[in-house]
């Protein structure tokens, strides 16, 4: 595989977990949060092409007295090497003036939610993040604390921190492997390209995620979750998603 070195590796999970592997992405969607909640660890994916059409420096706001209302939040990226600039590479355009113009479209958004003084303690994080100036790091950050709003007791690695070899399945097969996965939650986009073979030639299970499409999960591939943690609160939002886990037989029964 790849570097870094085996003994340069950072502390792993217990083996026997679930992994979830995904590119930063800002404010995630739903469908994305719902995945890497389910599983017991989210391997970040920061070491692959950054795509200005994903959702790797933008969300999509719902209005919160009407989600088919929507808004772009956009940090101006700039790519220092092209097109094949790495996601961990990518770089902020005027992070103040982006972290200001950030805090307002979520306080527009969702300050009137009665959750907000919980969610806009929690964004505090992220907006600090803007000070490394790196897209790819605000984007991580912005899931991390949704997970951590939520309870979430998972473990953050990154892949480049970790071995692996070429090849869009195999490289996904070798992060799972070296963590000690048990089974790989796969969204359902990632499920129309992955090949099973590499997964089953280290004994990992692929476990396709497909979170519901009707009530509120019927925008949760277009919207970030945002508007679902402001208008459910963290306490209600986790108990779905936990429900959600729990009909994919993710989780154990309490």
């Amino acid at each position: 595989m790849a570097s870094p070195a085996v003994s340069s590796l950072p502390d792993l999970p217990r083996p026997g977990g679930l992994c979830a592997i995904h590119q930063p992405n800002l404010f995630p969607r739903l469908t994305t949060l719902a995945k890497l909640f389910a599983a017991d660890y989210w391997i970040v994916l920061d070491d692959v092409q950054f795509t200005r059409r994903d959702y790797q420096h933008r969300a999509r706001l719902g209005a919160l007295d009407g989600p088919n209302r929507s808004q772009w939040l956009t940090v101006p990226t700039r790519l220092p090497h092209g097109r094949p600039t790495l996601i961990r590479d990518a770089l902020i355009d005027d992070p103040d003036r982006t972290r200001r113009k950030t805090a307002g479209m979520l306080r527009q958004h969702y300050g009137g939610s009665t959750h907000w003084p919980v969610l806009t303690q929690a964004m505090d994080p992220v907006l600090n993040a803007f000070g490394t100036g790196r897209t790819a790091i605000v984007a991580k950050t912005s899931t991390r604390v949704l997970l951590d709003i939520l309870g979430w007791q998972g473990q953050i690695l990154t892949s480049s921190d970790l071995p692996s070899r070429p090849g869009r399945s195999q490289r996904l097969a070798d992060l799972s492997a070296v963590t000690g996965a048990r089974a790989y939650v796969c969204g359902t986009g990632g499920m129309t390209y992955l090949d099973p073979a590499p997964f089953a030639a280290d004994g990992i299970a692929v476990v396709p995620f497909r979170p519901p499409t009707t009530t509120m999960w019927s925008s949760s591939r277009r919207l970030s979750a945002m508007w679902a943690l402001a208008a459910l609160g963290p306490r209600d939002l986790a108990a779905c998603l936990r429900r959600v886990a729990l009909d994919h037989g993710l989780l154990p029964p309490q």
